[in-house]
């Protein structure tokens, strides 16, 4: 039988494999996309959301402002991964029309950088979906469904390394008691978003929106939640300060 410090040492060697093969953890060099916050970063697996992986975003709630902030969140994912790619495509496939273009702009997703693909339905989305990912000339794919069975996600996690394409998915509510994030799925992370109070402003009036951000789950990761200040239109996120009238101070923590 082998000595303890030999099972020590070999339980590590299998954890490192693990880690290589999911392209995650410290020492591996997959390409990531780094939120832009340190404390956020520093608490995901590879400092940044995997860059050829399936995420997943839900609303916290079927509440509208809780969908609004989900889809605020999202896009401003795709617009960091847009700009890391200097002006890089994003594809954005859904079966409803019900973006605000002005407020994705507003979140760094500008309409120069958005192709948009209008379906009839969930299976529809996935398949336009895996196919952008499979393409590799985008820098995001994004997809809104209500429904995705676990075959399907694989496919699209397969589809996003083999195409080196960062692939967002957005889990629509069906049901007010049924949470999206409930069933299973492969994707490397999986956030539930919803809306928070907005940043304090010295005078009356409605400040910066804010996001309550929980990473419900990742791959290599424990589970996280933060209180941030919704993207800006160069697509920074910022950790939320109740400090009042530093205006100052909010753009030294969106310098990222």
């Amino acid at each position: 039988m082998p000595a303890p410090s030999a099972r020590a040492e070999r339980l590590e060697s299998l954890r490192a494999e693990v880690r290589r093969i999911e392209g995650i953890g410290a020492g591996s060099a997959a390409p990531v996309v780094p939120l832009g916050v340190a404390e956020v970063d520093g608490r995901l697996a590879g400092g940044g959301l995997a860059a050829r992986a399936l995420h997943e975003v839900a609303a916290r709630s079927p509440d509208f402002a809780d969908d609004a902030s989900a889809t605020l969140f999202l896009a401003g994912l795709a617009g960091r991964k847009s700009r890391a790619d200097e002006g890089g495509q994003i594809l954005w496939a859904l079966a409803r029309r019900d973006l605000f273009a002005p407020g994705l702009a507003g979140a760094g997703l500008g309409p120069e950088r958005l192709l948009y693909a209008e379906c009839r339905s969930d299976e529809e989305v996935l398949a336009v979906m895996e196919e952008g990912l499979r393409h590799g000339s985008l820098s995001a794919v994004i997809g809104e469904v209500g429904r995705c069975a676990m075959a399907s996600a694989r496919r699209l996690q397969l589809a996003a390394e083999e195409g080196g394409t960062l692939a967002l998915m957005l889990r629509r509510w069906k049901k007010a008691g049924r949470d999206p994030l409930a069933e299973p799925s492969p994707a490397v992370t999986r956030w539930r978003i919803g809306g928070a109070p907005s940043m304090p402003l010295p005078v009356e009036g409605i400040g910066r929106p804010c996001l309550a951000a929980e990473l419900a789950r990742q791959r290599g990761g424990e589970p996280c939640s933060w209180i941030l200040e919704a993207p800006d239109a160069e697509a920074r996120l910022a950790l939320f300060s109740h400090a009042r009238n530093r205006p100052h101070q909010a753009e030294e923590r969106r310098a990222a």
